[in-house]
């Protein structure tokens, strides 16, 4: 449904998008991670045509958009950037006015959307009484006018309080089973991301640094956390008996192949250690995101 090949986007000397190539399967919730400034939005513009690509090719729903713009997005459905409305007229009256910019739309179609997104009784109500939430539900029903087969959402949960925040995560998950629809899901709500994703792409300074299945991520059984009270010298002689192969902050080991989580208690014990817990630690997208994009360790200084 989404493909880009070697995309690049300079915005003067500033590369904003660096080779990135990703492709988005029909059928899928995929999530695409990075921290501001990232490229995400810049990535995002260049699907929606928005944003002109400085290079590579950018193909939606199998046509190019640099050059059929109009047969790429007409199945597409799009949250990007902050959506406007008017707030003196109703919500009902906005979708009408909004369908007209791409086709005109019967009543049914409206009042389907309508009840989707879980605004009916509210539909008539004028959008300035609209809570956070319901503009959010709002600019969800403006995405399926189109009746689409793709959606592209850019943080669709920003600034919703937690309650918001799961009827979100319901509605879309609702509308990727029922309606079969592909997503493309931008988010810094990483729990979000990996209660909703069956793949994600992180992207750090305009480059892509990851693509693959959450699966793959959660993966990861060799991470242990460990209670301890001198926990670097218990790290250290892990390290020198060939045990571990990395330590995170003053609480996480990760194990050699081979070696278990009661082989690392013997030696610790028998050192003279106090284990106060050790256990193993599913990895979560938060640890492997933040793990990815945190920056490189400054070089020693050199006398």
């Amino acid at each position: 449904m989404i493909e880009l090949r070697d995309v690049q986007k300079r915005f003067g000397s500033r590369l904003a998008v660096d080779n990135l190539s990703l492709t988005v399967p029909r059928g899928e919730i995929f999530g695409l991670l990075g921290h501001n400034g990232a490229g995400k939005s810049t990535a995002i513009g260049m699907m929606l045509g928005q944003v002109w690509p400085t290079g590579g090719e950018v193909r939606v729903c199998g046509h190019d958009v640099t050059r059929h713009r109009a047969r790429a997005l007409h199945k597409v459905g799009a949250i990007f950037e902050t959506p406007a409305f008017y707030d003196y007229l109703s919500g009902w009256r906005n979708l009408e006015i909004l369908s007209h910019y791409t086709a005109p739309t019967s009543k049914e179609r409206i009042r389907e959307v309508v009840d989707w997104v879980g605004l009916t009784g509210r539909e008539h109500s004028k959008v300035k009484t609209y809570s956070h939430g319901m503009r959010a539900r709002l600019a969800l029903a403006q995405t399926l006018l189109p009746q689409p087969d793709l959606l592209i959402l850019d943080e669709p949960g920003g600034g919703l309080d937690p309650e918001g925040i799961a009827e979100m995560r319901g509605t879309i998950l609702r509308l990727h089973r029922e309606l079969g629809l592909t997503i493309l899901l931008s988010s810094h709500l990483l729990t979000e991301v990996e209660q909703l994703c069956s793949r994600i792409a992180v992207l750090n300074q305009g480059r892509k640094v990851f693509e693959g299945r959450i699966s793959e991520v959660k993966a990861a059984q060799s991470r242990v956390a460990l209670k301890t009270p001198d926990f670097v010298t218990a790290t250290k002689l892990l390290r020198e008996r060939g045990m571990i192969n990395g330590a995170g902050g003053i609480k996480f080991i990760t194990l050699t192949d081979g070696t278990t989580i009661a082989e690392v208690t013997r030696v610790l014990v028998t050192a003279g250690f106090s284990v106060e817990g050790i256990w193993q630690r599913e990895q979560t997208l938060e640890d492997f995101y933040l793990e990815l994009v945190k920056p490189p360790p400054l070089a020693a200084p050199t006398n």
